[in-house]
């Protein structure tokens, strides 16, 4: 790797020798008060095998703070005699990467695949931070620069011959005028990766998903980073409300939703819109859930049978499924004993009972530290049941088929065992917890498809 003391040398001496008229012109023609100019890029990767004033006015249109030339060995030297001394913008850093072969594909992509992001994360080059500039490349190059710096490229540029038909901005070099094209892959390249970001999301996999949101984000153009901004809030939002932190998934899933309908203004996956009136009533769910000021909130039963449900169809994990679906049993208890007869189950005065059960209260759910009286979830729906409330009653006529299933949920890894809950015991309690409930399942929230 050259010093920048060593090139800005290189420079000033250049200067010096350039004194003869066609000297002057033969350097003119690179001169940046000639050229558009863009921001200063983090990075540019140059192609390069024999169109050296391609690449000075790339330098110089770029004025990147780190460069990397591609090149074949030959053309290292010109590096230094005929790019160098016509830069106006000395990169901080620079290095190149040989080609024995610029014709043949494989080791191209052999030798920059080995050799290229080693170097990008020494030189601290973030997604999207990247320019490619494919002016000198052949094929076999192109294909394997576009593979190989596909994660860290934000724009691809090259001059190209003006033809009819062409758009670009005009750039007066040696030999002829030339045009200027930029583009940015991922603008169009985005919606491999934003399938793969749904599917993730659809399956309950909400932090890869938005892991896949924020990539893209930070790789496309202006225009269409709020609507990957949005759907990465959107992934935060749900898997905030899977791990039950619902107020902050309700202040996600708000923000996202306001910024996807302004994004889609504007353009978007078609499929989105669609989705837009289950976000915005699961949204709604949570402001209730949320603003319930209650000490059992009225909803957190529902959300937690749903979570259940989401357990064992989407994620497929059995052993969470049966852990949500008892405690959402017990969430719809509390919730009763508390709503209709102002009972709590986790500080429960013996006397609120139904007579027959407060010597048992006293002598079996005293806790021995603070004194409270703890009602566990059996009796919790016995008490009800003693209370004449239908939601205790249908509890104790479903308990001889319940009771098979607890022993299964009991005997579980994260019940108080180490035997695998199966899929399907934790069905069968599911249907019959809507049953003592009376849950309906168009009640429960349902987290939102994407479709592209």
């Amino acid at each position: 790797m050259k010093t920048l003391a060593g090139s800005l040398s290189a420079f000033q001496k250049t200067v010096k020798h350039v004194t003869t008229s066609r000297e002057f012109d033969r350097c003119s023609c690179y001169s940046p008060l000639e050229m558009a100019q863009d921001q200063p890029v983090a990075a540019l990767v140059v192609a390069l095998k024999d169109d050296l004033p391609a690449v000075v006015y790339s330098l110089n249109r770029l004025r990147p703070e780190c460069v990397c030339f591609v090149l074949p060995e030959s053309a290292k030297a010109l590096v230094e005699t005929d790019v160098q001394p016509h830069i106006s913008h000395m990169p901080r850093r620079w290095d190149w990467v040989p080609l024995s072969d610029v014709d043949h594909f494989p080791s191209c992509y052999r030798t920059l695949a080995r050799s290229l992001p080693p170097m990008l994360r020494a030189w601290e080059i973030g997604l999207g931070a990247l320019v490619v500039d494919m002016s000198g490349a052949t094929a076999a190059m192109a294909g394997a620069l576009t593979l190989v710096t596909m994660p860290w490229t934000s724009r691809i540029a090259s001059l190209v011959e003006q033809r009819e038909g062409r758009e670009g901005d005009p750039a007066a070099l040696e030999g002829g005028e030339r045009l200027w094209i930029s583009v940015n892959p991922w603008d169009e390249g985005a919606e491999v990766a934003r399938r793969e970001a749904f599917d993730f999301f659809n399956r309950g996999a909400f932090v890869a998903a938005g892991a896949i949101f924020r990539r893209i984000e930070s790789r496309v153009s202006g225009g269409q980073k709020p609507l990957y901004r949005a759907l990465a809030d959107l992934a935060d939002g749900y898997d905030l409300w899977d791990r039950f932190q619902h107020r902050q998934a309700w202040e996600k899933l708000k923000v996202a939703t306001k910024a996807i309908e302004m994004a889609s203004l504007f353009g978007g996956p078609p499929g989105l819109n669609a989705s837009l009136p289950a976000v915005k009533a699961n949204a709604g769910f949570l402001e209730k859930l949320v603003l319930d000021p209650a000490e059992v909130k009225e909803l957190l039963a529902f959300d937690l049978l749903a979570h259940a449900g989401r357990k064992l169809r989407v994620a497929n994990d059995a052993e969470a499924a049966m852990q949500s679906l008892v405690r959402a049993l017990e969430a719809f208890s509390q919730r009763q004993l508390f709503k209709q007869y102002r009972i709590k189950s986790w500080d429960v005065q013996p006397e609120q009972l139904p007579h027959p059960m407060q010597d048992v209260c006293r002598s079996c759910y005293s806790d021995d530290i603070d004194g409270k009286y703890v009602l566990p979830l059996q009796a919790q729906f016995r008490v009800l049941a003693g209370l004449g409330d239908q939601m205790g009653e249908s509890f104790l006529r479903q308990w001889p088929t319940m009771k098979p299933l607890f022993n299964a949920a009991n005997r579980a890894v994260l019940g108080h065992g180490g035997e695998p809950v199966k899929a399907e015991r934790v069905q069968q309690l599911f249907e019959v917890v809507m049953k003592v409930t009376h849950a309906d399942e168009n009640s429960l929230p349902k987290f939102p498809t994407l479709t592209v």
